[in-house]
């Protein structure tokens, strides 16, 4: 008996690139043994379904798409009691949790690694009832990756973000929030703030730290603060965009479990979608919650 693989695929991820690649992927399986069945997501949400309903029959568990098809995918994983190994073929527009895994951009050789690589247990974050795989993040520019029109998306890729946090930067409003780890308890207003586990977070290197592990059961939190004066914003934004975490415009530390309270309700942002309009939150890391197939050391 062959080993039995589920492979989802979400046919318009970024340039839908996967269209011209599938059959030689399925080789790459076939030629390893694999017995393959795919599945085609046809609306939001349904990769979550797909996995939560099926995932426990098989060896592993596939899936070509962006880290919004991701997070799908895990969210249903999490619901599995056995969960197989997952492999994962990026084919996004940014694709920020692959890049921190290095998994290479070509399809094929995604797939090559998928086939012949190495498994990896790694951490995975609950918020609140939902899970995210690398990012929870509220302010500035987060909207942008759930609003920009897919079809844009397909278009210009990463630049797509770009083009559309800069339609927004006059409506940036900061959130009067107390975020509480351990003893640690910070009350600020905030234009920005992500609870990550990653190297990058919406394409950009640099903001999580320089001691990012997927597997030591820590996020890297940053908080950008608000200004005192608009006369500090390109103060900010140099911290910003030379990654000057030590700034004092900055809070950056590790923890495995935060709360997050704030005054209004916030909109939060999971590996790039939606994840609810929330005045209080739990986040808490899960570690060593699923294992995923990477490349050599």
């Amino acid at each position: 008996m062959g080993k039995k693989m589920l492979m989802i695929v979400n046919p318009h991820s970024g340039k839908a690139q996967i269209k011209n690649q599938l059959l030689g992927i399925l080789d790459t399986f076939c030629k390893v043994g694999y017995e393959v069945t795919v599945q085609v997501t046809q609306y939001p949400g349904q990769a979550s379904e797909i996995t939560a309903d099926q995932a426990e029959a098989y060896d592993m568990v596939v899936l070509s798409g962006g880290d919004g098809t991701l997070n799908e995918v895990l969210c249903g994983l999490m619901k599995c009691q056995k969960r197989p190994v997952l492999g994962y073929i990026p084919s996004g527009s940014t694709n920020d949790f692959a890049s921190t895994l290095k998994l290479p951009k070509n399809m094929q050789e995604a797939a090559r690694i998928v086939a012949g690589g190495r498994e990896f247990l790694c951490d995975i974050g609950k918020f609140g009832m939902q899970h995210f795989v690398y990012v929870a993040a509220f302010g500035a520019f987060t909207e942008v990756s759930y609003t920009t029109p897919q079809q844009t998306k397909n278009v210009l890729g990463h630049p797509a973000y770009i083009l559309e946090g800069a339609k927004r930067l006059d409506s940036i409003k900061p959130h009067h929030m107390k975020v509480i780890s351990g003893e640690l308890v910070i009350e600020d207003d905030f234009l920005y703030g992500m609870v990550s586990n990653a190297t990058s977070v919406a394409g950009f290197k640099g903001l999580t730290g320089d001691n990012v592990q997927l597997d030591d059961g820590l996020f890297e939190v940053t908080l950008v603060k608000d200004p005192q004066n608009p006369l500090e914003m390109p103060a900010l934004l140099t911290a910003l965009t030379m990654r000057k975490l030590d700034s004092p415009y900055f809070y950056h530390f590790q923890t495995g479990h935060l709360k997050v309270e704030a005054e209004k309700p916030v909109k939060w942002v999971l590996d790039g979608e939606f994840g609810g309009n929330l005045k209080d939150v739990e986040i808490e890391n899960i570690p060593g919650a699923f294992q995923i197939m990477v490349g050599e050391k």
